[in-house]
């Protein structure tokens, strides 16, 4: 029977991927809703004029839209379908890409209710990573600890004789 750490974390990361490839998507193109698309644009057009810099090097609110929608997509998929340590790289880049969304939204002055799922995936990003890079020791260490009970038993032993 798996451990409840890795249902866990399959958990988390089938959830998570599902979502950012859902959100993803919408940031990309307007098939899976065309409001949702269109306030998209709206709020990353907000995005590129409270940040002139972008302008400066060439990213335009469209060109920042479809970056983070292509990066939510790409580790989305990574995070519910690939195994191993990729999962991990994904889940690092989507913490990221949150941090920046949560910096656009305080930016422009939006208030909680227009980040707050922000806020909450960013959490469970956080959460899924430090489950995921827990140690796997701690077998291990409670052997050495056993081992070294044993060996002070033993030394007392020796001290007694």
């Amino acid at each position: 029977m798996a451990s409840p750490r890795t249902i866990t974390i399959v958990a988390l990361s089938f959830a998570l991927g599902l979502f950012f490839v859902f959100m993803g998507t919408i940031k990309l193109t307007p098939r899976l809703s065309k409001d949702a698309y269109s306030e998209m644009k709206r709020a990353y057009k907000s995005y590129a004029k409270a940040l002139p810099g972008l302008k400066k090097i060439g990213i335009s609110s469209v060109l920042l839209r479809k970056i983070i929608g292509s990066l939510e997509v790409g580790c989305g998929v990574v995070l519910t379908l690939v195994p191993g340590r990729p999962k991990d790289v994904a889940n690092f880049l989507l913490l990221l890409v949150m941090l920046a969304v949560l910096f656009f939204h305080q930016l422009v002055g939006d208030p909680l209710k227009r980040y707050a799922h922000a806020l909450v995936f960013g959490i469970l990003l956080t959460c899924r990573l430090l489950i995921a890079r827990q140690s796997d020791d701690r077998p291990e260490r409670e052997e050495s600890r056993e081992e070294q009970y044993i060996n002070d038993q033993e030394r007392n032993k020796v001290k007694q004789s």
